[in-house]
């Protein structure tokens, strides 16, 4: 494909995150950033100077209400959603009927109907819609699915998965629109559809039931009066009470941090910065659950938001042994009062500084344990960011081919994205009822007879 035959893309939502879209297609041959469709003229002109930096043409930049128009307009074919997680379906759907292929961030949508409606499209269409669960491409994770699928521990029985938060990367969800579960559909829809997916991957199985509990026991203000944290003031910026407080978070101080934010909030009125410990915060910061699957193994899943580090545990049980996995994403953070956009606060990449390890034990039935070799990384999710865009998008030199372990496995779809999701929905009816879900009532179509 030449230079003047490139897909057309639209990526939509400049945050943060977007920077991982807009630098990766702008990087790669086949793929043009024809236009950047946001709130604010303010994030979009960050995105295109990252188009101007790469070489690029500047895109055409348009409003979310012209969106359609923007379709036709700029003949985009490929669209990319990274906009607040309750907004993915109001892109996601047009785009498909107009014929794009879609890329969306994860998780696919936050409730039942956008689901439903996101699906209908899918199958109305025939169009393709790729969710961007990035751990899936995890070396570690893929050694850990390969074990599996090859009967290393036999049947798998029950699997225990705790993920801990860091009080410098846990926090963060608290300061932004995350900490509104109509926006994200809390921790256990916009994080845990990570992990959820990956154990669904992992297993080759479908959830069925879903029972826990969930509680905002650390953030907020009633328990940041309660444990002595909080401090008075709504917001980080400009205020004194806040410039020694290790929870607050300096957007001038980091350059990214305020073009994105700071100088845009003129644009749209989205503060960025806000007090972890003050209101409103609907959502949960200490989440457990108990899920079982079609196959008949069961989960126990915990979710902490606020540990001094971070990283994860998973043992799985089988009929012939026990696997073991432990990640350290960092191992401990200092109370710095300056956070910055690269020292791993907000989307988990970790300083190496503070970067722990990973072990991947097998234990089999009546033998020593083995210690298995790994391959890892501190940056880009695990290594799991640059593998999944050389899957969604092929790779930077079309000479070349894409990384092996990026072709071990597909996408993941709309179907994967609904079953992940189906889980933290049901999570959440729980917290509400105190009763037990079946999950394939939340999100119909997409369940194996």
């Amino acid at each position: 494909m030449s230079r003047t035959t490139r897909h057309r893309a639209a990526v939509v939502g400049t945050g943060h995150r977007a920077q991982l879209f807009t630098r990766a297609l702008a990087e790669r041959p086949d793929h043009l950033v024809a236009a950047l469709c946001d709130p604010s003229p303010t994030r979009m002109a960050f995105h295109n100077g990252l188009l101007a930096a790469a070489g690029e043409p500047a895109a055409g930049t348009w409003e979310p209400d012209r969106f359609d128009e923007m379709l036709a307009k700029e003949n985009i074919d490929e669209v990319v959603v990274t906009t607040v997680d309750a907004e993915h379906d109001r892109y996601i759907v047009p785009a498909l009927k107009a014929g794009c292929r879609v890329v969306t961030e994860k998780p696919m949508t936050v409730d039942a109907d956008r689901c439903a409606r996101i699906l209908d499209t899918v199958r109305d269409t025939g169009n393709s819609l790729a969710v961007a669960f990035n751990y899936r491409f995890n070396p570690v994770h893929e050694k850990v699915r390969a074990l599996l699928a090859e009967g290393a521990i036999g049947e798998v029985l029950s699997v225990h998965f705790e993920w801990l938060l860091d009080v410098r990367h846990g926090a963060d969800y608290f300061r932004r629109w995350h900490r509104e579960k109509r926006h994200s559909g809390g921790l256990m829809v916009h994080k845990s559809s990570h992990h959820f997916d990956l154990v669904n991957w992992w297993l080759a199985d479908e959830p069925q039931e879903v029972f826990g509990y969930g509680r905002l026991g650390f953030y907020g203000r009633a328990a940041g009066e309660r444990h002595g944290l909080r401090r008075d003031y709504a917001r980080a910026h400009g205020t004194a009470s806040a410039a020694d407080d290790p929870f607050a978070l300096d957007l001038a101080a980091d350059d990214t941090l305020r073009a994105l934010y700071l100088d845009a909030e003129q644009d749209d009125g989205y503060v960025r910065d806000r007090n972890v410990f003050d209101g409103p915060v609907t959502i949960e910061d200490d989440m457990a659950l108990l899920v079982q699957y079609r196959g008949g193994a069961t989960m126990t899943y915990h979710l902490t938001a606020y540990s001094p580090w971070e990283g994860y545990r998973v043992m799985f049980n089988g009929s012939a042994g026990r696997l073991e996995l432990e990640v350290e994403e960092s191992r401990w953070q200092p109370p710095r009062t300056t956070i910055t956009s690269g020292s791993g606060a907000l989307h988990g990449d970790t300083a190496a500084e503070h970067a722990g390890g990973a072990r991947l034990t097998h234990r089999p039935l009546w033998q020593p344990p083995v210690d298995v070799p790994l391959v890892t990384a501190h940056e880009a999710h695990g290594g799991g960011d640059p593998r999944m865009l050389d899957a969604l998008f092929g790779p930077v030199d079309r000479e070349q081919q894409a990384d092996a372990g990026a072709g071990t496995h597909p996408t993941a779809t709309e179907r994967d994205g609904a079953l992940a999701l189906a889980v933290g929905l049901a999570a959440n009816q729980c917290f509400g009822s105190g009763l037990p879900v079946r999950v394939r009532t939340l999100v119909p179509g997409v369940w194996g007879p």
